[in-house]
């Protein structure tokens, strides 16, 4: 009986740690340069977005594996807020519930700079209260270079993020090639990439088209590479 109970415990040891195949933490620029309006068109953008069909798709292609999602908003060094607490989306039910919740949330400040630094040890903190999943993804959406406090680099000699992707999405910034600063500065892990939205009124279409490249099940063979450049 006890080989047999023994064999059962390693049977479904890896099945049990199947269950979130993804834990996807999702960090907003709130800081000055961002509007009322602006706000307004990113946090509906988002909403949206996750409630589109293919971004559903995405999250819900592997039976079984469900997505953790949480969503914080950032700005000055100590000016981050927690938007969405870790959830599982399992059903589509689950998905637009939680972007309801993001629809109706408001932003909790508007006068702090763009500490990207910050934000990123902030995300650390957040993935020590994650679900366990296979994998985890920081997506940095913001419409500046960092202007206080320690760079992005700093951060990630700092903090435990050895074992986390993270992507980015600018908004605007053609003009000093923001997704260069965060090709260079911001993305790191396998398959790291940038997606571009060219304003905050573009802002929903990139995040989906973001939100479907980073949930969707790959096909075998067909794993990113690392290093992969900007979404366009």
């Amino acid at each position: 009986m006890v080989r047999l109970a023994l064999a059962i415990l390693l049977w479904a040891t890896p099945a049990a740690a199947m269950e979130c195949r993804l834990a996807l933490l999702l960090a907003l620029d709130v800081s000055s340069s961002v509007d009322a309006e602006e706000d307004a068109l990113q946090r509906r953008g988002l909403a949206r977005a996750l409630s589109s069909q293919d971004v559903q798709a995405a999250i819900l292609s592997v039976p079984g594996q469900s997505v953790a999602l949480a969503v914080y908003e950032w700005s000055g060094r100590y000016q981050q807020f927690v938007t969405l607490d870790w959830r599982l989306l399992s059903t589509s039910s689950d998905i637009l519930t939680a972007a309801a919740d993001i629809s109706g949330s408001r932003r909790p400040h508007r006068e702090y700079p763009t500490a990207i630094g910050y934000a990123i040890g902030y995300a650390a903190a957040l993935f020590a209260k994650a679900p366990p999943c296979q994998a985890r993804t920081l997506d940095v959406s913001g419409d500046g270079k960092n202007n206080e406090g320690f760079p992005p680099r700093l951060a990630y000699a700092n903090f435990p993020l050895e074992d986390v992707t993270v992507n980015g999405l600018t908004i605007g910034g053609q003009s000093d090639d923001l997704a260069g600063y965060y090709l260079r500065e911001l993305i790191r892990g396998p398959g790291a990439f940038v997606e571009e939205a060219s304003d905050f009124a573009d802002f929903e279409r990139a995040m989906q088209r973001k939100l479907v490249r980073e949930t969707r099940a790959l096909a075998i063979g067909m794993a990113p590479l690392a290093g992969a450049g900007s979404g366009g």
